[in-house]
């Protein structure tokens, strides 16, 4: 029986144009799936399914592509806009300022920042949300990890997190995907472009305590924030919206630990997670 390749919608996103795309270079190159994963170091059913628009692309296959095709930054670019279509509307804008701000100020009540999220936490934390499917899953944490890319650059905006005490002691996934966490996060702490303090469960309760912040400092000086509860998110750009949350994360910045203080409350965690049954390899 011959094989018939599904018929593509390359106009209905940006992912359908990306997948579209691809297979329109790889055909106009002459390969089958099977010789472009090889060329790419990949699997035949992922670059089938990012075709079909069944799979977001991981962060690493537009350079991938555009080296084995010679195509400069074209899959590049389709990815810049493919990756956003991951998250609904409103996050979506909070994506775009996030990706020019100079300096990105979080709190989070009960999780590790999605900045600071190795690729095994991610994956347990929206293992969580049993309506998705496993492709949903893997799309979701890569966007998540497409977003650490600009951490890595040539100049890379200033970082500051602040997390309750909480998001070390809950853990998400086993032993071991904590331990890794909070070691991430801990190289993280106190470096010239990032910081991490750390509100203990002594500081008491506090206004911040039922949803996360996000404070973006753009390139012109201006201020906005993004405030977001279970499932849903408010991104505040006028200046009288943005100063309130300023003042507030500034108050939870005075009463959270110091970086140093914060290090060790993490490494104490830590060692925790090690003398459990099942420790790090």
């Amino acid at each position: 029986m011959t094989f018939k390749p599904q018929q593509l919608t390359p106009y209905h996103s940006a992912r359908h144009y990306f997948g579209a795309e691809q297979r329109r270079h790889r055909e106009a190159a002459r390969l089958s799936l099977v010789q472009l994963a090889d060329i790419l170091n990949s699997s035949k059913s992922t670059l089938a399914r990012i075709e079909t628009a069944e799979l977001m692309p991981p962060p690493d296959l537009p350079a991938q592509l555009d080296a084995a095709f010679g195509t400069d930054k074209h899959f590049h670019g389709l990815y810049q806009l493919a990756k956003r279509e991951a998250h609904p509307d409103q996050y979506r804008r909070f994506m775009d300022f996030e990706a020019q701000a100079e300096v990105i100020e979080t709190y989070d009540p009960q999780v590790v920042p999605g900045l600071l999220q190795t690729r095994e936490y991610a994956e347990a934390q929206f293992s969580l949300q049993e309506e998705l499917s496993r492709e949903k899953i893997e799309e979701f944490v890569n966007a998540r990890m497409s977003r650490q890319d600009r951490l890595r650059s040539a100049e890379p905006p200033l970082r500051w997190s602040i997390i309750d005490e909480a998001a070390l002691r809950r853990p998400f996934g086993d032993a071991e995907c904590m331990y890794k966490q909070l070691a991430q996060l801990l190289e993280q702490v106190d470096t010239p472009d990032s910081k991490v303090q750390v509100m203990p469960f002594s500081a008491g309760s506090y206004y911040l305590m039922g949803g996360s912040l996000h404070l973006l400092t753009l390139p012109n000086g201006s201020t906005l924030a993004y405030e977001e509860g279970i499932e849903v998110g408010h991104l505040h750009e006028d200046r009288d919206s943005a100063k309130k949350w300023r003042r507030r994360y500034e108050v939870l910045r005075a009463k959270a630990l110091s970086p140093a203080a914060s290090a060790e409350l993490i490494r104490q965690a830590m060692e925790e997670y090690k003398s459990c049954d099942t420790p790090p390899s």
